[in-house]
């Protein structure tokens, strides 16, 4: 909290009026960086109108979801501090269901028949997988991170035959 409030010249007490302690300050910047990863998810599925169009867009998910972490450092930061922080873990979950809702949205447009609850199985299943991914390629130098989520994205549906 020290350094938050050297940086940004506001007094102690006007930070504590706002944010009680460190976990409020990552969960407000959590929020925020996960508004811009839904709206690239939003983005990219929005091209999604056959069965074909699927695969693309998951790939351009995970590739928008790793350059977004190496543009802006401080998300990896935030991103593993809500895994570490119970009350934290909550956005994290929250956001994973808002993200596997806008896979579902995407599923239902080409395969209306589809049993609901298949889908929602594997809208979960793709929006965690890719997180998990893309977790572990910043981890990694770049070149290995590039080889990794290549790699990933040839183990992603190219079609949902499977699903039925």
């Amino acid at each position: 909290m020290s350094d938050v409030v050297a940086r940004s010249g506001v007094a102690f007490g006007s930070l504590y009026q706002y944010f009680p302690d460190k976990a409020a300050i990552i969960g407000t910047l959590a929020e925020r960086h996960n508004a811009v990863g839904r709206d690239c998810v939003r983005r990219d599925l929005a091209t999604v109108t056959t069965a074909r169009d699927l695969h693309p867009a998951l790939c351009r998910i995970v590739d928008s979801y790793y350059e977004m972490f190496m543009r802006e450092p401080v998300m990896r930061d935030i991103w593993q501090a809500t895994q570490a922080d119970r009350a934290l873990q909550k956005l994290d979950a929250d956001d994973m269901a808002v993200l596997s809702g806008l896979l579902s949205g995407a599923v239902i447009r080409i395969a209306p028949d589809m049993p609901s609850a298949t889908v929602a199985t594997f809208s979960g299943l793709t929006m965690t997988l890719i997180a998990a991914a893309v977790r572990h390629a910043i981890t990694l130098p770049p070149r290995k991170a590039r080889q990794a989520l290549t790699q990933f994205k040839s183990m992603l549906p190219h079609d949902l035959a499977g699903l039925t």
